[in-house]
């Protein structure tokens, strides 16, 4: 995704963060449903996350849902996940 698209949609929906480091399968992508479940459409979610399950789960629930994966990036300590909040 170019600069630009994300710029329209955070101009648009906004931007969030959910933190669910520390938590285990299924709970951090049931706090993403939860947290989905309150934002607009065109909102990027920033997820942060250290179970390493995370990276299958939340693109699956995203295809499932209809939303879409932005970035994921991974460092020693911490997983983000952006999706972005599509109308469903």
């Amino acid at each position: 995704m170019s600069p630009r698209q994300t710029g329209a949609n955070v101009a648009r929906g906004g931007r969030q963060q959910l933190d669910v480091r520390g938590l285990l399968c299924p709970l951090p992508v049931i706090r993403t449903q939860e947290r989905v479940e309150s934002l607009s459409t065109g909102t990027l979610l920033d997820i942060l996350a250290t179970d390493p399950g995370v990276l299958q789960d939340i693109p699956a629930w995203c295809r499932v849902h209809g939303h879409g994966l932005v970035a994921t990036a991974r460092d020693d300590t911490c997983i983000r996940i952006t999706i972005e909040v599509c109308e469903t």
